[in-house]
């Protein structure tokens, strides 16, 4: 009985430590969670997601409906229809472009909430419970003031931030999968490993490089060297797999497209497998160093904006070097410098690899944490959350930071929620079911059907493999004239769908319905509205392109 009531004591007193423990690590998770959340689904309710928010909208929408990766406004990205000038199709496979076949995961919540808005929730959960991973990887090494500190860094990471606010990507699965993948490791739980192993090949098709740079670190470091070399094995292996022979089943996009727009400084042709692109960096040295030692300030800064929440002490970790090497690599290879945009999708893929290098250079330095260099950190933190807040990722904070300075370009919060209200009181009129064209920002409203399209596309090519006009068109002529003069693409749509909505209206095809705070909606053979027509009339002179500034 005595023993029994000592071994009470014990696991009483255990339990409280390891609650004041968790405590603040929960508090992390919750606040990520909440403000993140809050954040997101405002961006995403006063209509600033955008097309990519669509797309995956209508795959998940469309695999409710039994036509798993389909989506008409993936075949407006197509090669068929960018290169070889086809009508986008309703019955088109996206898995040409992406393959990503992890989304049927989500498909039952999907289900049970169909709405574009759902692939918020569980964008902004998976990323903030990668961090509770993470926290217990840290504890595998670290005390828990320092695993705490980690995890702090994680949740105010630019390189976490930025892609979580971005429309839903695939790519937002990596943290949590890979996180649980170094956890699995740590605890020798193999069947676990390689599930996470399995899953991450499955979230894109070149996934598995993500895999070859951590089987790089296992190997080299001799921890665990065959299951490196296998793990090396297998992420190569399903990258040519997967790029070479499931792809080409759906599409030619991946070598027609996708292949020669990252890589074409490598390729010979119009078109290149993998193979044929790796043997082209393979055979000419000269131009890989060239490429990879080019614009050396920009892939500086961007290592510098990815470990700055971290106290840049993955630049001096060997191990974050060896894992990330692979996904570096496909990055500095790539052409355009968007890739190394800190807010986009693609900076996610490292953060696993830099925050697993930290935590095992922690370990080996614990003496480092000291007062003078926690002062350091915070501040490096604090830093880091207040260039996420003056860079706005992907308009986010729209109605407090201006989108452009000179020229001046700045949505305040009451106008932009009465034109989404407006918005959607006209979308509203639009039939479930209807094929519908609209602008860039109206896409992820109206992407919840068969057949959907961007502007100015208004053909497409139905179930019965019929060409045919949509039904509706949805133009926001508002939102392009705000952003037009200090962005490229507003001002390149402002040059054309003007003039679209002209012809459509003399060639009596469409007839426009209602118009209201600068939104068109008009419906295919119906005359138009007299009253919507002359609103119409009466500020067409004034939707004219803005000279680009200096």
């Amino acid at each position: 009985m005595l023993q029994f009531q000592r071994f009470k004591e014990i696991w009483a007193k255990r339990y409280s430590e390891i609650q004041l423990e968790i405590k603040p690590v929960l508090g992390f998770a919750a606040f990520f969670f909440v403000v993140m959340l809050l954040l997101a689904l405002h961006r995403h309710l006063t209509l600033y997601a955008s097309y990519d928010q669509g797309i995956f909208n209508q795959l998940f929408w469309n695999g409710l409906h039994g036509n798993f990766f389909q989506s008409s406004l993936s075949s407006v990205l197509s090669g068929a229809v960018v290169i070889d000038r086809q009508v986008p199709t309703v019955s088109y496979h996206r898995l040409g472009q992406h393959f990503d076949p992890i989304l049927l995961l989500w498909l039952p919540i999907y289900a049970i909430f169909p709405h574009a808005a759902t692939l918020v929730v569980i964008q902004v959960a998976q990323v903030a419970a990668a961090g509770l991973v993470l926290y217990a990887l840290a504890r595998q090494y670290l005390q828990p003031r320092l695993a705490q500190w980690i995890t702090a860094s994680y949740y105010t990471s630019v390189a976490v931030i930025g892609p979580t606010f971005s429309n839903f990507h695939d790519l937002s699965q990596i943290p949590l999968l890979l996180f649980t993948l170094f956890l699995a490791l740590e605890k020798r739980w193999w069947w676990l490993f390689w599930l996470m192993a399995g899953l991450t090949l499955l979230v894109r098709e070149d996934t598995g490089i993500l895999l070859f740079g951590i089987g790089l670190y296992l190997a080299l470091s001799r921890r665990f060297p065959v299951v490196g070399v296998a793990l090396c094995s297998v992420g190569f292996a399903y990258v040519m797999t997967a790029t070479n022979i499931f792809m080409p089943m759906f599409s030619r996009d991946i070598s027609q497209r996708f292949m020669v727009e990252r890589f074409g400084h490598f390729a010979s042709g119009n078109e290149a497998s993998t193979f044929e692109i790796l043997g082209g960096i393979l055979s000419n040295p000269l131009r890989l160093i060239t490429h990879v030692f080019s614009s050396l300030d920009v892939k500086v800064s961007y290592m510098v904006a990815q470990t700055l929440s971290l106290a840049f002490v993955p630049l001096i970790s060997p191990s974050a070097w060896i894992m990330i090497s692979a996904p570096l690599a496909q990055l500095l290879l790539q052409g355009g410098d968007s890739r190394f945009s800190v807010y986009i999708r693609y900076a996610i893929t490292l953060v696993p690899g830099l925050f697993y290098g930290a935590i095992l250079w922690w370990s080996v330095h614990p003496q480092v944490f000291r007062p003078q260099f926690k002062k350091i950190w915070l501040g490096l933190i604090m830093l880091s959350l207040l260039v996420v807040l003056l860079k706005s990722p992907h308009r986010v904070f729209y109605f407090a930071i201006p989108d452009s300075f000179q020229p001046w370009v700045h949505v305040p919060l009451t106008r932009q929620w009465s034109h989404a209200a407006a918005a959607r009181s006209l979308l509203a009129q639009v039939p479930p079911n209807a094929s519908v064209s609209a602008t860039t920002y109206l896409v992820p409203p109206l992407s919840g059907r068969r057949a959907a399209l961007r502007m100015p596309f208004l053909q497409f090519r139905n179930d019965q493999n019929q060409v045919e006009n949509v039904e509706y068109i949805v133009a926001d002529f508002w939102q392009l004239q705000q952003y037009q003069p200090a962005f490229g693409q507003e001002r390149g749509y402002m040059e054309i769908l003007p003039a679209k909505i002209d012809n459509l209206l003399a060639q009596n095809q469409y007839g426009i319905q209602a118009f209201q705070d600068g939104i068109v909606l008009m419906q295919r053979s119906k005359p138009s509205q007299p009253e919507a027509l002359a609103q119409w009339k009466a500020i067409r002179p004034t939707y004219l392109p803005t000279p680009k500034s200096n």
